[in-house]
């Protein structure tokens, strides 16, 4: 099924993450020890939450792929959503670390200015994770997955928040200790931002909310299907990685069993054809 290759395919990305993230969290807390960087060193601990955050993308995705039971007839694809709910609140806390972090910063004064090297360290690892971001970012469209697309917000926050210290660090070496804190409040603003808009989207999609617009679109391609007279109610959800669509479509009185699910299968068909929906519960009743 192509829901469960989507999943398979969408752990590539929570690996990939997790794998980056313990390499360069290391390399960050040994150049921040030795080169006495305070930035460079909150970065790895921000990384090593970053890891538990991919850790637990991950296992939302194999828990998706789980085949329905009884206790989950329609499957268990949406604990890659409660997955991105738990990275949001992963992020936010690591966001309010930072801002609280850049606030003491600014009363106090470095006595010794960090070396060069972790400087460079902070950018290596800027361009790094905006990589990973750009791959998690196109495997997310590529397969749907919300949990992996929150999981590229995750390291584009991470390659902010690396180009920060790099700013801040360059910053302290020529003389402005104070650009260090700044750029990090500013950096942890773009973090809890980001927090706020993955768990406002997750939440929205776990309480069965659902996009306005889409279903207009939706509402159009039904109602130009053949055979559709009108159309008496239509809901969606999202389901994990897929859309669920429940429509009520009113056909002509005269019609006969037969012919009325015809007219519900071109509706499926021109769903999964138009908006790549294969998930459409379609009830026929005749026209008022």
């Amino acid at each position: 099924m192509e829901a469960y290759d989507n999943l398979k395919q969408a752990e590539k990305g929570a690996w990939l993450s997790i794998s980056v993230y313990m390499v360069l969290s290391l390399l960050k807390l040994i150049i921040g020890y030795l080169f006495h960087s305070d930035a460079l060193t909150a970065d790895g601990f921000n990384n090593t939450t970053d890891i538990l955050a991919s850790i637990a993308v991950l296992i939302g995705l194999r828990i998706s792929r789980k085949p329905p039971d009884h206790d989950h007839p329609y499957g268990h694809f949406r604990a890659e959503t409660v997955a991105s709910l738990v990275a949001a609140f992963i992020m936010a806390a690591v966001g309010l670390q930072v801002l609280i972090g850049a606030f003491l910063s600014i009363r106090q004064a470095d006595s010794q200015p960090p070396g060069q090297l972790a400087a460079w360290t902070a950018l290596f690892s800027a361009v790094i994770m905006a990589m990973v971001y750009i791959y998690n970012r196109n495997l997310s469209r590529k397969v749907n997955s919300p949990s992996i697309m929150a999981a590229a917000l995750d390291n584009r926050s991470d390659a902010l928040v690396s180009l920060g210290a790099f700013v801040g660090i360059m910053g302290a070496g020529i003389g402005w200790p104070w650009l260090d804190p700044v750029t990090a409040f500013i950096v942890g603003l773009v973090i809890c931002k980001t927090a706020w808009d993955i768990f406002r989207e997750s939440s929205h999609a776990l309480t069965d909310g659902f996009d306005e617009n889409k279903l207009n679109i939706f509402k159009t391609t039904i109602e130009k299907t053949p055979g559709v007279v009108y159309i008496g109610d239509l809901k969606a959800r999202i389901h994990g990685n897929q859309v669920l669509v429940d429509v009520t479509i009113h056909v002509d009185e005269d019609l006969s069993i037969a012919e009325g699910h015809e007219i519900s299968d071109k509706v499926e068909d021109e769903m999964l054809r138009q908006h790549q929906i294969s998930h459409v519960h379609v009830h026929i009743e005749p026209k008022a």
